[in-house]
């Protein structure tokens, strides 16, 4: 659990930092960082001011309220950050996950962030939440089979973007203007295509804390993807700055 400040400590998915923007530097930190391959358990969702419920289906299946409704036969643990999409209402990690000896399913640590998102091309009045799973689950042969068939199991491929880290309470509004002033950063820095409207559709918020975090204690995040190249010219602006 987290102390009364609300220290997260659940695990997040491993991650290297690739570039460092301090607010020395830039009117607007972040950092670039490069992801691996990781797996997510996922929900779809049109309410987007109901997300309570595909957070407690998710929660179900890796055995957070009683049994977990997953065919898996050993205990498994809980990560770190939660993210959402732009219009997502923050669901703080309420973990680590207590084991218990269940029989009917697999119990799964929670891992960091949970995502929410947008509507993918062909979803257009759907939302999605999801749940990292922790990194030894990193094949689909090994990760325990849902039991509801709502909840479906995803790759998420290898990723690098760029990542803007602050405290304090966070809203719907609060995180789009983080998000866009981030993305303001980074087309000053020279990435042009990241305008207002990809922006709002594309940025994700990833929370770490638990929902009695004070907001000074917090750790909120905002995360835009970018591409390998885009990276590339970064590392290699911010080096010729510094050499």
């Amino acid at each position: 659990m987290g102390s009364i400040v609300g220290k997260e400590n659940v695990a997040e998915p491993a991650f290297s930092i690739l570039l460092q923007r301090s607010s020395g530097d830039v009117k607007t930190s972040y950092e670039l960082r490069e992801y691996g391959k990781r797996f997510v358990a996922e929900v779809c969702y049109s309410d987007p001011n109901n997300t309570s419920s595909p957070f407690q289906t998710l929660a179900r299946y890796i055995g957070v309220f009683g049994n977990p409704q997953n065919e898996g036969i050993e205990s498994i643990p809980m990560t770190a950050p939660e993210a959402m999409d732009t219009k997502g209402v923050p669901i703080a990690m309420t973990a680590p996950v207590v084991m218990d000896n269940y029989t009917k399913g697999a119990q799964i640590a929670m891992t960091a962030p949970v995502v929410m998102e947008n509507s993918s091309p062909g979803m257009k009045d759907y939302k999605r939440m999801k749940f990292f799973l922790p990194a030894e689950y990193d094949d689909l042969s090994k990760i325990p089979k849902p039991t509801n068939p709502a909840v479906k199991i995803a790759e998420v491929p290898p990723a690098v973007g760029a990542v803007h880290r602050y405290n304090g309470s966070f809203s719907d509004s609060i995180n789009e203007k983080m998000a866009l002033d981030l993305a303001a950063q980074l087309r000053e820095d020279g990435i042009q295509r990241l305008d207002d409207e990809y922006t709002k559709r594309n940025f994700e918020f990833w929370g770490y804390n638990p929902p009695f975090t004070l907001p000074m204690f917090r750790r909120n995040e905002v995360w835009l993807e970018l591409t390998q190249e885009e990276v590339e010219m970064l590392q290699q602006k911010y080096n010729e700055n510094h050499d």
